[in-house]
Protein backbone atom coordinates (compact mmCIF):
# COMPACT_ATOMS: atom_id res chain seq x y z
CA UNK A 1 0.00 0.00 0.00
CA UNK A 2 0.90 3.68 -0.73
CA UNK A 3 2.69 5.00 2.01
CA UNK A 4 0.72 8.52 1.58
CA UNK A 5 -2.37 6.51 1.99
CA UNK A 6 -0.86 4.74 5.60
CA UNK A 7 -0.35 8.35 6.80
CA UNK A 8 -3.39 9.35 5.69
CA UNK A 9 -4.96 6.66 7.83
CA UNK A 10 -2.86 6.98 10.46
CA UNK A 11 -3.04 10.43 11.25
CA UNK A 12 -7.39 9.83 10.65
CA UNK A 13 -7.05 6.75 13.97
CA UNK A 14 -4.72 9.60 15.79
CA UNK A 15 -7.41 12.46 15.47
CA UNK A 16 -10.18 10.15 16.62
CA UNK A 17 -7.76 8.63 19.44
CA UNK A 18 -6.92 12.28 20.83
CA UNK A 19 -7.93 12.64 24.91
CA UNK A 20 -9.31 9.37 24.85
CA UNK A 21 -7.32 7.00 27.44
CA UNK A 22 -8.56 3.46 26.27
CA UNK A 23 -11.05 2.49 23.49
CA UNK A 24 -14.52 2.22 24.70
CA UNK A 25 -15.84 -1.62 24.40
CA UNK A 26 -18.66 -0.80 22.12
CA UNK A 27 -16.57 0.88 19.62
CA UNK A 28 -15.77 -0.90 16.30
CA UNK A 29 -12.26 -1.59 16.69
CA UNK A 30 -10.50 1.04 13.55
CA UNK A 31 -8.58 -0.99 11.37
CA UNK A 32 -5.30 0.31 10.14
CA UNK A 33 -3.87 -0.29 6.88
CA UNK A 34 -0.59 -1.41 8.59
CA UNK A 35 1.78 -4.42 11.16
CA UNK A 36 3.85 -5.38 13.54
CA UNK A 37 5.45 -6.53 16.74
CA UNK A 38 7.91 -7.04 19.26
CA UNK A 39 11.62 -7.99 19.24
CA UNK A 40 13.17 -11.31 20.31
CA UNK A 41 16.42 -12.40 21.96
CA UNK A 42 18.18 -15.86 22.56
CA UNK A 43 18.35 -18.04 25.12
CA UNK A 44 20.16 -21.07 25.90
CA UNK A 45 19.57 -22.45 22.52
CA UNK A 46 19.09 -19.40 19.71
CA UNK A 47 15.62 -19.21 19.18
CA UNK A 48 14.90 -22.41 21.00
CA UNK A 49 12.82 -21.25 23.56
CA UNK A 50 10.04 -17.88 23.14
CA UNK A 51 12.23 -15.90 25.49
CA UNK A 52 15.67 -15.48 27.47
CA UNK A 53 16.22 -17.86 30.32
CA UNK A 54 12.94 -17.55 32.50
CA UNK A 55 14.92 -18.35 35.36
CA UNK A 56 17.36 -15.57 34.97
CA UNK A 57 16.64 -11.96 36.89
CA UNK A 58 15.97 -8.90 34.92
CA UNK A 59 15.33 -6.45 36.97
CA UNK A 60 15.87 -2.93 36.75
CA UNK A 61 16.80 -1.67 40.75
CA UNK A 62 16.22 1.90 39.57
CA UNK A 63 12.37 1.37 38.79
CA UNK A 64 11.65 -1.94 40.34
CA UNK A 65 7.85 -1.86 41.90
CA UNK A 66 6.98 -4.60 44.24
CA UNK A 67 7.17 -8.58 42.98
CA UNK A 68 6.17 -11.78 43.69
CA UNK A 69 8.55 -13.73 45.10
CA UNK A 70 7.12 -17.31 43.70
CA UNK A 71 7.58 -18.99 47.28
CA UNK A 72 4.01 -19.51 48.21
CA UNK A 73 3.06 -23.39 49.81
CA UNK A 74 1.99 -25.98 47.61
CA UNK A 75 -1.38 -26.60 47.54
CA UNK A 76 -2.22 -29.83 49.02
CA UNK A 77 -2.93 -33.05 47.01
CA UNK A 78 -6.39 -33.51 45.87
CA UNK A 79 -8.32 -37.53 46.37
CA UNK A 80 -7.31 -39.52 44.14
CA UNK A 81 -9.46 -42.49 42.53
CA UNK A 82 -8.95 -45.46 43.13
CA UNK A 83 -8.59 -47.04 39.61
CA UNK A 84 -5.61 -44.15 39.31
CA UNK A 85 -3.00 -46.77 41.23
CA UNK A 86 -3.00 -49.09 38.53
CA UNK A 87 -1.62 -46.47 35.88
CA UNK A 88 2.00 -45.77 37.93
CA UNK A 89 2.75 -49.61 36.98
CA UNK A 90 2.70 -48.19 33.24
CA UNK A 91 5.31 -45.59 34.02
CA UNK A 92 8.46 -46.61 31.98
CA UNK A 93 11.50 -46.81 34.34
CA UNK A 94 15.37 -46.00 33.13
CA UNK A 95 16.32 -48.03 30.24
CA UNK A 96 19.04 -50.93 31.06
CA UNK A 97 20.49 -50.20 27.12
CA UNK A 98 21.01 -46.09 27.96
CA UNK A 99 23.92 -44.75 28.01
CA UNK A 100 26.23 -43.25 30.98
CA UNK A 101 24.15 -40.23 30.74
CA UNK A 102 20.93 -41.95 31.00
CA UNK A 103 22.29 -44.46 33.97
CA UNK A 104 22.19 -42.16 36.63
CA UNK A 105 18.57 -41.10 35.74
CA UNK A 106 15.98 -41.85 38.31
CA UNK A 107 12.89 -43.62 37.78
CA UNK A 108 9.11 -42.10 38.36
CA UNK A 109 8.68 -40.55 41.82
CA UNK A 110 4.71 -40.38 41.18
CA UNK A 111 2.76 -41.95 43.98
CA UNK A 112 -0.19 -41.26 43.01
CA UNK A 113 -1.43 -40.15 39.95
CA UNK A 114 -4.34 -37.38 39.36
CA UNK A 115 -7.02 -37.71 37.13
CA UNK A 116 -6.76 -35.70 34.41
CA UNK A 117 -9.82 -32.45 34.73
CA UNK A 118 -12.68 -32.76 32.24
CA UNK A 119 -11.80 -30.87 29.27
CA UNK A 120 -7.74 -30.27 30.45
CA UNK A 121 -6.16 -28.72 27.04
CA UNK A 122 -2.99 -30.62 26.23
CA UNK A 123 -1.22 -28.60 24.19
CA UNK A 124 1.82 -27.74 21.66
CA UNK A 125 3.24 -24.64 20.49
CA UNK A 126 4.04 -25.03 16.78
CA UNK A 127 6.63 -22.11 16.68
CA UNK A 128 8.12 -20.34 13.14
CA UNK A 129 10.98 -22.36 13.63
CA UNK A 130 9.09 -25.69 12.94
CA UNK A 131 7.05 -23.77 10.20
CA UNK A 132 10.18 -22.60 8.37
CA UNK A 133 11.14 -26.38 7.86
CA UNK A 134 7.86 -27.24 6.78
CA UNK A 135 6.49 -24.13 4.84
CA UNK A 136 9.69 -22.28 3.41
CA UNK A 137 9.49 -22.63 -0.45
CA UNK A 138 6.82 -25.37 -0.37
CA UNK A 139 3.94 -25.52 -2.45
CA UNK A 140 0.51 -25.30 -0.76
CA UNK A 141 -0.17 -29.57 -1.25
CA UNK A 142 3.25 -29.87 0.33
CA UNK A 143 2.72 -27.44 3.33
CA UNK A 144 -0.82 -29.53 3.47
CA UNK A 145 0.74 -32.86 4.03
CA UNK A 146 3.77 -31.37 6.25
CA UNK A 147 1.54 -29.85 8.41
CA UNK A 148 -1.13 -32.48 8.53
CA UNK A 149 1.94 -34.53 9.76
CA UNK A 150 2.37 -32.60 12.83
CA UNK A 151 -1.21 -32.97 13.54
CA UNK A 152 -1.37 -36.66 12.99
CA UNK A 153 1.58 -36.99 15.61
CA UNK A 154 0.34 -34.49 18.06
CA UNK A 155 -3.34 -35.75 18.15
CA UNK A 156 -1.87 -39.75 18.51
CA UNK A 157 0.40 -38.85 21.25
CA UNK A 158 -3.21 -37.67 23.25
CA UNK A 159 -2.53 -33.46 22.67
CA UNK A 160 -6.22 -32.08 21.66
CA UNK A 161 -4.63 -28.25 20.57
CA UNK A 162 -2.00 -27.01 18.44
CA UNK A 163 -1.00 -23.38 19.01
CA UNK A 164 0.76 -22.36 15.83
CA UNK A 165 2.47 -18.80 15.38
CA UNK A 166 0.94 -17.07 12.64
CA UNK A 167 2.93 -13.63 12.80
CA UNK A 168 5.81 -14.76 13.58
CA UNK A 169 7.74 -11.36 12.52
CA UNK A 170 4.96 -8.76 11.66
CA UNK A 171 4.31 -10.77 8.50
CA UNK A 172 1.57 -13.05 7.88
CA UNK A 173 0.78 -16.44 6.97
CA UNK A 174 -2.40 -15.89 6.20
CA UNK A 175 -4.73 -13.30 3.61
CA UNK A 176 -4.06 -9.91 5.77
CA UNK A 177 -5.09 -6.43 4.90
CA UNK A 178 -2.98 -4.83 7.05
CA UNK A 179 0.54 -7.00 7.61
CA UNK A 180 2.90 -8.63 4.65
CA UNK A 181 2.94 -11.87 3.64
CA UNK A 182 5.57 -13.91 5.86
CA UNK A 183 9.01 -14.33 4.95
CA UNK A 184 8.27 -17.86 5.95
CA UNK A 185 6.78 -18.23 2.23
CA UNK A 186 9.59 -18.05 0.35
CA UNK A 187 12.29 -16.67 2.74
CA UNK A 188 11.65 -12.63 1.99
CA UNK A 189 9.52 -10.33 3.29
CA UNK A 190 6.57 -9.47 0.65
CA UNK A 191 4.06 -7.02 0.53
CA UNK A 192 0.30 -7.43 1.60
CA UNK A 193 -1.53 -9.41 -0.09
CA UNK A 194 1.02 -11.52 -1.85
CA UNK A 195 0.91 -14.28 0.17
CA UNK A 196 0.84 -17.36 -2.15
CA UNK A 197 -1.60 -19.19 -0.12
CA UNK A 198 -3.58 -19.05 2.83
CA UNK A 199 -1.39 -21.25 5.12
CA UNK A 200 -3.32 -20.31 9.12
CA UNK A 201 -6.96 -21.24 6.89
CA UNK A 202 -5.05 -24.37 5.80
CA UNK A 203 -4.15 -25.34 9.61
CA UNK A 204 -7.43 -24.38 10.78
CA UNK A 205 -9.18 -27.33 8.47
CA UNK A 206 -6.60 -29.65 8.91
CA UNK A 207 -7.12 -29.12 13.00
CA UNK A 208 -10.82 -29.44 12.46
CA UNK A 209 -10.53 -32.73 10.51
CA UNK A 210 -8.50 -34.09 13.33
CA UNK A 211 -11.04 -32.77 16.49
CA UNK A 212 -8.08 -30.13 17.21
CA UNK A 213 -8.71 -27.07 18.78
CA UNK A 214 -6.46 -24.30 16.94
CA UNK A 215 -4.74 -21.35 18.23
CA UNK A 216 -3.74 -18.30 16.51
CA UNK A 217 -0.03 -17.13 18.37
CA UNK A 218 1.05 -13.61 17.76
CA UNK A 219 3.47 -11.35 18.88
CA UNK A 220 2.21 -8.13 19.49
CA UNK A 221 4.73 -6.08 19.40
CA UNK A 222 8.06 -7.44 18.09
CA UNK A 223 8.89 -6.16 14.40
CA UNK A 224 12.46 -7.31 13.38
CA UNK A 225 14.83 -10.31 14.99
CA UNK A 226 17.95 -8.27 13.74
CA UNK A 227 19.50 -5.58 11.66
CA UNK A 228 19.74 -8.18 9.29
CA UNK A 229 16.43 -8.45 8.52
CA UNK A 230 15.10 -6.79 5.42
CA UNK A 231 11.20 -5.35 6.23
CA UNK A 232 8.79 -4.36 2.45
CA UNK A 233 7.74 -1.21 1.95
CA UNK A 234 4.45 -2.46 2.60
CA UNK A 235 5.25 -2.42 6.41
CA UNK A 236 3.70 0.36 8.60
CA UNK A 237 6.64 0.24 10.76
CA UNK A 238 8.64 1.97 7.92
CA UNK A 239 6.10 4.54 9.03
CA UNK A 240 6.11 4.74 12.46
CA UNK A 241 9.55 4.51 13.01
CA UNK A 242 9.62 8.52 12.27
CA UNK A 243 7.11 9.18 14.66
CA UNK A 244 8.17 6.89 17.53
CA UNK A 245 4.90 5.20 17.29
CA UNK A 246 7.79 2.10 16.56
CA UNK A 247 11.42 1.91 17.62
CA UNK A 248 14.91 0.83 16.18
CA UNK A 249 16.13 -0.24 19.76
CA UNK A 250 19.70 -2.07 19.71
CA UNK A 251 19.30 -3.55 16.30
CA UNK A 252 15.77 -4.96 16.33
CA UNK A 253 12.43 -2.66 15.35
CA UNK A 254 9.75 -2.99 18.34
CA UNK A 255 6.20 -1.41 18.09
CA UNK A 256 6.12 1.00 21.30
CA UNK A 257 3.72 0.31 23.67
CA UNK A 258 3.23 3.15 24.79
CA UNK A 259 1.79 4.36 21.45
CA UNK A 260 -2.36 4.23 21.04
CA UNK A 261 -1.25 4.67 17.30
CA UNK A 262 0.70 1.24 17.53
CA UNK A 263 -2.18 -0.28 19.65
CA UNK A 264 -4.67 0.46 17.01
CA UNK A 265 -2.63 -1.16 14.19
CA UNK A 266 -2.49 -4.64 16.73
CA UNK A 267 -5.71 -4.23 18.05
CA UNK A 268 -6.70 -4.45 14.27
CA UNK A 269 -4.47 -7.39 13.01
CA UNK A 270 -6.43 -9.43 15.86
CA UNK A 271 -9.57 -7.71 15.00
CA UNK A 272 -8.98 -9.67 11.15
CA UNK A 273 -8.18 -12.93 12.78
CA UNK A 274 -10.97 -13.67 14.81
CA UNK A 275 -12.99 -12.31 11.97
CA UNK A 276 -12.23 -14.38 9.61
CA UNK A 277 -11.14 -17.40 10.77
CA UNK A 278 -12.36 -20.24 12.85
CA UNK A 279 -9.69 -20.15 16.17
CA UNK A 280 -9.92 -21.10 19.45
CA UNK A 281 -8.78 -18.21 20.85
CA UNK A 282 -5.70 -15.85 20.49
CA UNK A 283 -2.51 -16.68 22.26
CA UNK A 284 0.56 -13.49 23.01
CA UNK A 285 3.46 -15.09 24.40
CA UNK A 286 5.89 -13.12 26.82
CA UNK A 287 7.92 -10.57 24.20
CA UNK A 288 6.35 -7.43 25.86
CA UNK A 289 8.91 -4.20 26.75
CA UNK A 290 11.92 -5.32 24.79
CA UNK A 291 14.33 -3.44 27.35
CA UNK A 292 14.55 -2.01 31.15
CA UNK A 293 16.37 0.95 29.68
CA UNK A 294 14.48 4.18 30.29
CA UNK A 295 15.91 6.07 26.84
CA UNK A 296 13.81 3.81 25.10
CA UNK A 297 10.65 5.59 25.49
CA UNK A 298 11.41 8.66 27.94
CA UNK A 299 9.92 11.17 25.34
CA UNK A 300 6.71 9.50 26.15
CA UNK A 301 6.91 9.40 29.53
CA UNK A 302 8.05 12.89 29.86
CA UNK A 303 5.21 14.08 28.14
CA UNK A 304 2.85 11.89 30.57
CA UNK A 305 4.30 13.52 33.39
CA UNK A 306 4.25 16.80 31.75
CA UNK A 307 0.11 16.26 32.01
CA UNK A 308 0.12 15.30 35.52
CA UNK A 309 1.06 12.00 35.40
CA UNK A 310 2.44 10.18 38.83
CA UNK A 311 3.19 7.24 38.25
CA UNK A 312 6.37 5.98 38.08
CA UNK A 313 8.06 4.45 34.78
CA UNK A 314 7.76 0.84 36.03
CA UNK A 315 4.14 1.48 36.91
CA UNK A 316 3.21 3.37 33.39
CA UNK A 317 4.91 0.61 31.21
CA UNK A 318 2.61 -2.29 33.11
CA UNK A 319 -0.37 0.10 32.37
CA UNK A 320 0.19 0.45 28.58
CA UNK A 321 0.46 -3.31 28.59
CA UNK A 322 -2.94 -3.84 30.54
CA UNK A 323 -4.42 -1.16 28.09
CA UNK A 324 -3.35 -2.58 25.08
CA UNK A 325 -4.32 -6.44 26.77
CA UNK A 326 -8.06 -5.18 28.10
CA UNK A 327 -8.54 -3.60 23.90
CA UNK A 328 -7.68 -6.88 22.91
CA UNK A 329 -9.85 -8.86 24.59
CA UNK A 330 -13.03 -6.42 24.03
CA UNK A 331 -12.39 -7.07 20.24
CA UNK A 332 -12.45 -10.82 20.64
CA UNK A 333 -15.84 -10.98 22.61
CA UNK A 334 -17.13 -8.41 20.41
CA UNK A 335 -16.72 -10.58 17.31
CA UNK A 336 -17.14 -14.07 19.67
CA UNK A 337 -17.64 -14.48 22.93
CA UNK A 338 -16.38 -18.48 22.89
CA UNK A 339 -12.72 -17.42 21.26
CA UNK A 340 -10.32 -17.13 24.22
CA UNK A 341 -7.51 -14.76 24.95
CA UNK A 342 -4.60 -16.08 26.55
CA UNK A 343 -0.97 -14.82 27.36
CA UNK A 344 2.10 -16.95 28.14
CA UNK A 345 4.43 -14.66 29.90
CA UNK A 346 7.64 -15.71 32.05
CA UNK A 347 7.82 -18.21 34.89
CA UNK A 348 9.65 -15.97 37.13
CA UNK A 349 6.80 -13.34 38.35
CA UNK A 350 9.70 -10.55 39.07
CA UNK A 351 10.60 -10.48 34.98
CA UNK A 352 7.08 -10.24 34.32
CA UNK A 353 6.72 -7.13 36.40
CA UNK A 354 9.86 -5.45 36.61
CA UNK A 355 11.61 -6.79 33.06
CA UNK A 356 8.67 -6.87 30.66
CA UNK A 357 6.15 -4.68 32.58
CA UNK A 358 2.96 -7.40 32.18
CA UNK A 359 1.22 -7.21 35.32
CA UNK A 360 -0.40 -10.72 35.31
CA UNK A 361 -2.44 -10.32 38.22
CA UNK A 362 -4.33 -7.09 37.23
CA UNK A 363 -4.92 -8.83 33.94
CA UNK A 364 -6.53 -12.05 35.93
CA UNK A 365 -8.59 -9.65 38.49
CA UNK A 366 -9.66 -7.18 35.84
CA UNK A 367 -11.10 -10.70 33.67
CA UNK A 368 -9.00 -9.31 30.82
CA UNK A 369 -7.50 -12.60 30.17
CA UNK A 370 -9.33 -16.40 30.20
CA UNK A 371 -6.31 -17.87 30.80
CA UNK A 372 -2.39 -17.56 32.00
CA UNK A 373 0.28 -20.31 30.77
CA UNK A 374 3.48 -18.83 32.65
CA UNK A 375 6.42 -20.72 30.87
CA UNK A 376 7.25 -23.07 33.96
CA UNK A 377 10.53 -24.46 32.40
CA UNK A 378 12.07 -25.04 35.70
CA UNK A 379 12.73 -28.11 38.00
CA UNK A 380 11.27 -28.91 41.44
CA UNK A 381 14.56 -28.03 42.82
CA UNK A 382 15.19 -24.79 40.77
CA UNK A 383 16.78 -22.33 43.24
CA UNK A 384 14.68 -19.26 42.14
CA UNK A 385 11.34 -20.75 40.78
CA UNK A 386 11.11 -23.92 42.50
CA UNK A 387 8.24 -25.64 39.74
CA UNK A 388 5.62 -26.92 42.44
CA UNK A 389 5.90 -23.42 44.56
CA UNK A 390 6.07 -21.19 41.67
CA UNK A 391 3.18 -22.60 39.39
CA UNK A 392 0.91 -22.38 43.17
CA UNK A 393 1.78 -18.63 42.94
CA UNK A 394 0.16 -18.12 39.80
CA UNK A 395 -2.52 -20.33 41.14
CA UNK A 396 -3.15 -18.16 44.07
CA UNK A 397 -3.45 -15.01 42.02
CA UNK A 398 -6.09 -16.82 39.39
CA UNK A 399 -8.32 -17.75 42.52
CA UNK A 400 -11.70 -16.05 42.40
CA UNK A 401 -11.14 -14.81 38.83
CA UNK A 402 -12.70 -17.40 36.48
CA UNK A 403 -8.91 -17.25 34.87
CA UNK A 404 -7.48 -20.68 34.17
CA UNK A 405 -3.54 -21.71 34.69
CA UNK A 406 -2.18 -23.73 32.26
CA UNK A 407 1.76 -24.60 32.98
CA UNK A 408 4.38 -24.34 29.98
CA UNK A 409 6.55 -27.31 30.34
CA UNK A 410 9.86 -27.64 28.31
CA UNK A 411 10.78 -30.13 26.52
CA UNK A 412 14.29 -28.52 25.07
CA UNK A 413 16.14 -28.98 28.49
CA UNK A 414 16.74 -32.83 28.40
CA UNK A 415 20.66 -33.76 28.89
CA UNK A 416 21.62 -30.22 29.85
CA UNK A 417 23.23 -28.60 32.79
CA UNK A 418 20.40 -25.72 34.01
CA UNK A 419 22.50 -23.13 34.60
CA UNK A 420 20.52 -20.61 36.57
CA UNK A 421 19.10 -23.19 38.66
CA UNK A 422 21.08 -23.42 41.51
CA UNK A 423 23.37 -26.47 42.49
CA UNK A 424 20.88 -28.51 43.83
CA UNK A 425 18.47 -27.71 40.74
CA UNK A 426 21.57 -27.95 37.84
CA UNK A 427 21.32 -31.69 37.18
CA UNK A 428 17.48 -32.27 37.17
CA UNK A 429 17.32 -32.20 33.76
CA UNK A 430 20.05 -34.44 33.46
CA UNK A 431 18.76 -37.38 36.17
CA UNK A 432 15.20 -37.50 34.94
CA UNK A 433 13.12 -39.90 33.00
CA UNK A 434 9.43 -38.38 34.43
CA UNK A 435 9.90 -34.91 34.89
CA UNK A 436 7.07 -33.92 31.95
CA UNK A 437 4.77 -36.47 33.76
CA UNK A 438 5.38 -35.16 37.46
CA UNK A 439 4.89 -31.30 36.16
CA UNK A 440 1.26 -32.52 34.48
CA UNK A 441 0.66 -34.49 37.85
CA UNK A 442 1.84 -32.05 40.20
CA UNK A 443 0.04 -28.69 37.85
CA UNK A 444 -3.50 -30.95 38.00
CA UNK A 445 -3.59 -30.48 42.09
CA UNK A 446 -4.17 -27.03 41.94
CA UNK A 447 -7.70 -25.42 42.06
CA UNK A 448 -7.42 -23.69 39.10
CA UNK A 449 -5.42 -25.80 36.69
CA UNK A 450 -6.74 -25.88 32.79
CA UNK A 451 -4.10 -27.56 31.00
CA UNK A 452 -0.89 -27.35 29.19
CA UNK A 453 1.49 -26.05 26.65
CA UNK A 454 4.79 -28.59 25.01
CA UNK A 455 7.43 -26.13 23.82
CA UNK A 456 7.84 -26.91 21.16
CA UNK A 457 6.93 -29.52 18.62
CA UNK A 458 10.74 -30.16 17.28
CA UNK A 459 12.04 -30.74 20.86
CA UNK A 460 9.26 -32.80 21.30
CA UNK A 461 8.26 -35.18 18.15
CA UNK A 462 11.87 -34.43 16.02
CA UNK A 463 14.27 -34.71 19.24
CA UNK A 464 16.67 -36.70 17.04
CA UNK A 465 17.44 -33.62 14.72
CA UNK A 466 16.68 -30.65 17.44
CA UNK A 467 19.57 -32.83 19.78
CA UNK A 468 21.55 -33.78 16.78
CA UNK A 469 24.75 -36.23 17.49
CA UNK A 470 23.90 -36.14 21.60
CA UNK A 471 22.99 -39.76 20.84
CA UNK A 472 22.60 -39.94 24.86
CA UNK A 473 19.81 -37.90 25.80
CA UNK A 474 17.51 -39.98 23.02
CA UNK A 475 16.62 -42.76 25.05
CA UNK A 476 15.33 -39.97 27.62
CA UNK A 477 13.67 -38.25 25.70
CA UNK A 478 11.40 -41.29 24.45
CA UNK A 479 11.14 -42.52 28.26
CA UNK A 480 9.88 -38.82 28.95
CA UNK A 481 7.35 -39.05 26.65
CA UNK A 482 6.01 -41.95 27.59
CA UNK A 483 5.99 -41.51 30.60
CA UNK A 484 4.18 -38.13 30.03
CA UNK A 485 1.55 -39.87 27.35
CA UNK A 486 0.42 -42.70 30.48
CA UNK A 487 -0.65 -40.70 32.35
CA UNK A 488 -2.72 -38.79 29.63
Amino acid sequence: MKVKKLLALFTAVAVLSLGVACQNVNEVPQIIDGNQYLPTTSAEVEDSVPSPPPESPSVDTSISGSSQSGTSSKSESQSQSKSESKEEENLVKPSSSSSSSSSSQTSSNISHIVAAPPNEVRSMWISYLELEKILTNKTQAEFTKNIAKQFDTCKDFGLNTVVVQVRPFGDAIYKSEYFPSSYLFNGKQGGIGEEPFDALQIMVTEARKRGLRIEAWINPYRVTKDRAWQIHNDNPAKTLLKTGDAVDYKEKITYNPASRMAQDLIVSGVYEIVKNYDIDAIHFDDYFYPTTDADFDRDQYNLYKESGGKKSLAQWRRSNVTTLMRRVNETIKKVNKNILFGISPQGNNDNNLNGQYVDVKELMEEGIIDYLCPQMYFGFNNKICPYSQTLQMFNDMAKKTGVKIYTGLATYKFGKVDTWAGENGKNEWINTTDILARQVNDARQLSEYGGFILFRYDSTFNYKDFYGDNLSVYTQVETELKNLKNIL
